[in-house]
């Protein structure tokens, strides 16, 4: 995979500037929370994204499990990587915003449980990728991958199908839900911002991967040449 333009990484910067100034100036404070109410506007896009990276994760397991194709392998891993990243801020933010509205840092409600299994899932693809020893582990991980995505759509319908301490969905969520539109134009722009993002960490990431591929390769045909020998 080639290194991205430069204008994209500099378009990615000038993205993350002006939602953050979305998020920060323009949005109106929230009547009932006030401005802890922002943090929302970096929660619920780090969710958003993490759930994309889950899906390019599943979608490139079953090409590496129907092909063996090792670039489908390198993103599986990297998007496996960076989709941990954004779902553990998703569990940070969660609990900074939930201290001063709800009173609590944490609830096992059906949200923030499912959620926490879900980055328990994807942290055990990563460890299992990282220590296990064996021609298998990329099999193995792939399986488990397919296996960890169903956990998404759970976490995404919860709040749908439960009640829960979780506040009720603010977009599709009926008759009563909707946001202020200039407080819809801040989560999307910080959406953008923070999907740009992940482009340029799953890039580097497939690149560092697909390195190691091609040293252990080495390192397995300097081996099996040394047995011969």
């Amino acid at each position: 995979m080639k290194p991205l333009p430069r204008v994209f990484i500099a378009l990615t910067i000038a993205a993350l500037a002006f939602a953050y100034y979305q998020a920060r100036y323009v949005a109106p404070t929230e009547q009932t929370m006030g401005d802890v109410q922002r943090i929302f506007y970096y929660h619920v896009p780090s969710a958003w994204t993490a759930f994309l990276l889950f899906f390019a994760n599943f979608i490139a397991s079953i090409v590496y499990l129907a092909k063996r194709n090792p670039a489908a392998d390198a993103i599986a891993a990297a998007t496996a990587e960076v989709g941990v990243v954004f779902c553990t801020v998703v569990l940070i933010t969660g609990p900074i915003w939930a201290r001063p509205v709800w009173g609590i840092w944490w609830t096992w409600d059906a949200r923030l449980t499912t959620t926490l299994v879900l980055w328990l899932i994807y942290v055990s693809y990563l460890v299992l990728r990282r220590y296990s020893v064996g021609t298998q582990t990329s099999v193995l991980a792939a399986a488990l991958a397919i296996f960890g995505f169903v956990d998404v759509p759970i976490v995404y319908m919860t709040i749908r199908w439960f009640r829960t301490q979780h506040p009720s969905p603010v977009i599709g969520g009926g008759e009563s839900s909707g946001l202020d539109p200039t407080m819809a134009h801040a989560l999307l722009w910080n959406w953008l911002a923070f999907s740009m993002l992940a482009i340029i960490l799953v890039t580097a990431r497939v690149r560092l991967q697909k390195l190691e591929q091609d040293v252990e390769e080495r390192h397995a045909q300097a081996a099996l040449q040394g047995a011969e020998q």
